[in-house]
């Protein structure tokens, strides 16, 4: 997916989660008055980690990004300028929400909006960072994600770790049965019983092979020069029920799984 494609992701999935945020989406914010709450802020510093605050009557939001990224000034701008526009983006659906709550006497329940960017890998030529996000807007629970950003040093460009692949069918075809036995051994675990068999073919419901288009891919680095560990994580409602939660799956990255990089960016992998 386009990097200007995800950027619209946390401003369309206000609009979409009508369900109480998860208390937290990925393993591994002075105080000032605010009328009717409190709003927090840090690293106003150039090249500091940055971490917001703000709550209120009407909403609650956070966002954050680590120091890796605040040293970065383009990249810094892009995450404060995606900041400014999901927290728009909250305070204008919660007011209309609360609006509506009032023209026809229900209860308003505060909305909520919270983004962490943590940093995957940090090579010389590139910074892999994952967003997790969680969102509420007054229904039976929220929504939540993850997102993926590769910031390429030398040509100032973010993507998302897909885009690093010639196409999410080659990346499928590079794990193999791999994805689908990992995918499989963690649904057993958290079910308590073995994956059903379904028909050949068959790419959809909750007893089925997920495919990489419908992940976030997150690149990663263990010894911090090259890229050599890929993460596929699939969200709420694609390898299983909301109550599942998401699946995060780890793999190295292999001579396959380099073959399915696009020309530009293989010197940035190793098989490991």
């Amino acid at each position: 997916m386009p990097f200007r494609q995800i950027a619209l992701a946390s401003s369309i999935v206000l609009g979409l989660a009508a369900c109480s945020s998860p208390d937290e989406v990925s393993e591994e914010l002075g105080v000032a008055e605010h009328e009717a709450g409190t709003a927090s802020a840090s690293a106003s510093a150039s090249g500091a980690a940055s971490a917001v605050k703000e709550e209120n009557d009407l909403y609650s939001f956070a966002y954050s990004y680590p120091a890796e990224a605040g040293r970065i000034p383009e990249l810094a701008a892009m995450l404060d300028e995606r900041r400014e526009s999901a927290k728009a983006a909250l305070e204008s659906q919660a007011s209309d929400d609360r609006e509506q709550a009032q023209a026809n006497d229900y209860p308003y329940r505060p909305h909520s909006y919270s983004q962490e960017w943590k940093v995957v890998a940090d090579t010389p030529g590139y910074l892999s960072l994952s967003g997790a996000f969680s969102t509420y807007s007054g229904g039976a629970h929220g929504m939540y994600g993850l997102e993926s950003l590769v910031w390429d040093k030398q040509a100032g460009e973010a993507m998302d770790g897909a885009a690093m692949f010639r196409s999410a069918s080659a990346l499928d075809d590079a794990l193999g049965d791999k994805l689908c036995e990992a995918l499989n051994a963690q649904r057993a675990e958290r079910r308590g019983a073995p994956v059903p068999a379904v028909p050949d073919g068959d790419d959809s419901g909750f007893d089925s092979c997920q495919h990489v288009k419908d992940a976030t891919v997150l690149v990663g680095s263990a010894g911090g020069e090259a890229f050599d560990r890929i993460g596929i994580w699939f969200g709420p409602y694609v390898a299983g029920p909301y109550a599942e939660g998401a699946y995060e799956l780890d793999f190295p990255v292999d001579a396959a799984v380099v073959a399915a990089v696009k020309p530009e960016y293989r010197a940035a992998f190793a098989a490991r």
